[in-house]
Parts: structure tokens; sequence; C-alpha cells
């Protein structure tokens, strides 16, 4: 069952156009890499799918809902409730430890403080970083941090996770741990992954991927047969 679909979806910023017509179709409970060059389209083409962007023509459904046409206000509470964000550098807030970090999702949904503690606290121990649960971000590692925000995005249990680069900053072997968890959960809960990336060795880790070149889907594009052998999958 499709759960995500970009129809004809147009995007530019000013003169310089970023997507041009593109079509995906995004399966439910399918981890599915973007890749291409630094350029191509890739974070654009994301963050209209998570509703962060609005595409200049075209539609992006969710489900039957057409998200594109709704509020700023209706698709922030979408990415707070089915959907979770995950960005290349955490982007955690400073001021907050990482238990507060990963409650705030549930706290702006009316979680209850206590109930949200536990919760966050949960996810920090299933992706194995709950010894940080009260240090803030500046104490902690890069991938300290890349766990905590990955919690972060997981604590709502959303039906879709979008992952811009997650492992950008991350040196090769912090990076595959990272990407083994998520993986691993979003099995679990059956959660749908849109992963963007320049790395094949990320990209291995998908079901599918979906080449984009200059703001096209490009039809030359592989798929990893190979690399799914290789992770099992």
């Amino acid at each position: 069952m499709t759960i995500l679909r970009a129809r004809s979806v147009v995007k530019s910023y000013g003169p310089t156009p970023a997507l041009r017509l593109v079509d995906l179709a995004v399966a439910e409970g399918e981890i599915l890499a973007i890749t291409g060059p630094s350029g191509c389209g890739k974070s654009t083409l994301l963050h209209c799918l998570a509703g962060i962007l609005r595409p200049d023509a075209g539609e992006i459904t969710y489900g039957e809902h057409q998200i594109d046409t709704w509020s700023e206000k209706m698709r922030s509470r979408l990415r707070r409730t089915e959907f979770g964000v995950l960005f290349q550098f955490g982007q955690l807030v400073a001021e907050l430890t990482a238990a507060e970090n990963v409650a705030l999702p549930l706290l702006l949904a009316g979680t209850g403080r206590r109930e949200a503690r536990t919760a966050a606290v949960g996810w920090l121990d299933r992706l194995g970083v709950a010894d940080v649960a009260d240090v803030r971000p500046g104490e902690m590692s890069g991938g300290q941090q890349q766990r905590c925000a990955a919690a972060r995005a997981l604590v709502t249990e959303p039906r879709v996770l979008f992952a811009d680069e997650p492992t950008g900053a991350l040196d090769s072997r912090t990076s595959e741990a990272l990407l083994g968890e998520l993986v691993r959960l979003a099995h679990e809960q059956r959660t749908t992954v849109l992963l963007v990336t320049h790395d094949a060795q990320v990209a291995a880790y998908a079901d599918r991927e979906v080449a984009l070149r200059d703001g096209l889907v490009d039809p030359t594009g592989l798929g990893l047969t190979a690399a799914q052998g290789r992770h099992g999958r």
C-alpha cells in the first residue's frame, strides 16, 4: 500500500529549479534511499514530502490526504504526530538535556511531563544512550547527539521517518551503528523511512533506491539488490 506520493512536483528557489516534475511513490513500511550528487534536489524533495516546504506545482499526498494544500499549522501538527524528522546535525536544543529534548514532541502534543520523560528515557535506552539522559548536547559526542536526535524523531512512534543525511557528520563506525539501529527499530514498528544520502554505503541499508539528477528522477538509477543481500534485507 502506498503511504506517501509525489505527483509532478516542481520546486524552485528564485530562478533556479530544484525539482522538475518529480513523481515518487513510497510503500508503507518501506525503507527508501533518495540518492544523487550534491545540489540534485534530494533534500528539497524530502522537505516537500515531509510538509516542511510547499511545492510550486504538483501535489504531495499522505494516505488519502493532499497535504501540500494544508496550512503550516496542520503540517506542523502532522510532523509532531505521524511524521518524524532527523537532520544531519541533530538540531538538539542546547539548553535542554537529552531526555528533555526527546520528550519535547510529546510535551508539545499534550502528554504529561512524567509520562513524556519515561518515554524519552526508554527511547534513549533503545538507542544505547540512556547514560546521557541528563546531559546537555554540548557535553556529548557527535554520535551521542545524533542518537538522541534519532530518539526524538522516533519517540512519537511516527508512521514515516524522514532522515536527511543523518550520518553525514559521523565517522563510518558510528554511522553503521546508528543506521543499524534505525533499520531495526523501523522494522519493529513498521515505520516507513525516507533516507536522503549521497553515500552508497548508507543507501545500502535501504530496500530500494531512487536517484535524482538535476531535479529529475534518474531513469538509469539502479536498485540495491546486491546491497540488500549484504545486509540481509
